[in-house]
């Protein structure tokens, strides 16, 4: 299992969202650069990125501090937020994200994943963010008529790398995963599972190690790794233990 730490940009600064709530950012480091260093010192694997902004455009905002991301760090990273076609996708891959993330265009545009994901193996991972069990989109403004599984089913022989299930109403309130609905969604897909919104303390990180979890590719923290409510050390040494 792979501990991801979370990156959200906002006008350039590494913020976190209530909610997906673009009006309760809190801003945690002006440079994210300096930040992704800091989870790299932590001993963090891979990292996950959101282009907040660029998920409300439909398009990449927030490249310059990706791109320096990239040149700052030697880990692997995520991206996601703004990709909604096929050249956008390449560039990012070019310019050295190892997996971008579809989200939106995911739902509205599926045959763009499975170009994408036949194009690049390996490389594309899928965003589902759920409101109430339904897909959210447009940087989770919108919700749509359509289920995650429903959606995560489209993909099953596509060669997607990751599903990245989020529950919105979770996120940054540090109220725990919603581990039954992404343990009943990874085990009825083949596709590994991320598990994404309100990681809240270490418990959640044992709970994602037991057995009825098993299937589980990974998780997300945010909030409570900037908090200090998550000690990653403490997190990871329990991750390789179980490995």
């Amino acid at each position: 299992m792979i501990l991801f730490p979370a990156i959200d940009l906002k006008n350039g600064q590494c913020v976190r969202l209530e909610q997906g709530d673009m009006a309760r950012a809190t801003v945690f480091n002006l440079n994210p650069a300096a930040q992704a260093e800091s989870f790299v010192a932590q001993g963090f694997k891979y990292l996950h990125v959101v282009d907040l902004d660029g998920a409300f455009a439909g398009k990449p905002v927030n490249a310059q501090a990706v791109e320096t991301m990239l040149k700052t760090i030697t880990i692997p990273v995520q991206l996601g937020g703004g990709i909604r076609d096929l050249a956008t996708v390449e560039a990012w891959l070019e310019k050295g994200v190892t997996r971008v993330i579809i989200g939106t265009a995911a739902v509205r545009d599926p045959e763009l994943v499975k170009a994408a994901a036949k194009k690049f193996p390996g490389r594309v991972a899928v965003g589902l963010d759920a409101r109430d069990g339904k897909v959210a989109v447009e940087g989770w403004a919108e919700t749509s008529q359509v289920t995650v599984l429903e959606i995560a089913r489209r993909f099953e022989d596509a060669g997607v790398a990751a599903i990245i299930f989020t529950d919105i109403a979770r996120d940054g309130l540090l109220k725990g995963l919603n581990l039954d609905a992404t343990i009943a969604l990874a085990d009825a897909i083949s596709i590994p599972v991320i598990a994404s919104g309100g990681l809240a303390s270490i418990e959640d990180v044992k709970a994602m190690l037991t057995p009825r979890a098993k299937k589980l590719a990974g998780a997300i923290a945010g909030r409570a790794l900037y908090d200090g409510r998550l000690d990653p050390s403490a997190a990871l040494t329990l991750i390789r233990a179980a490995a």
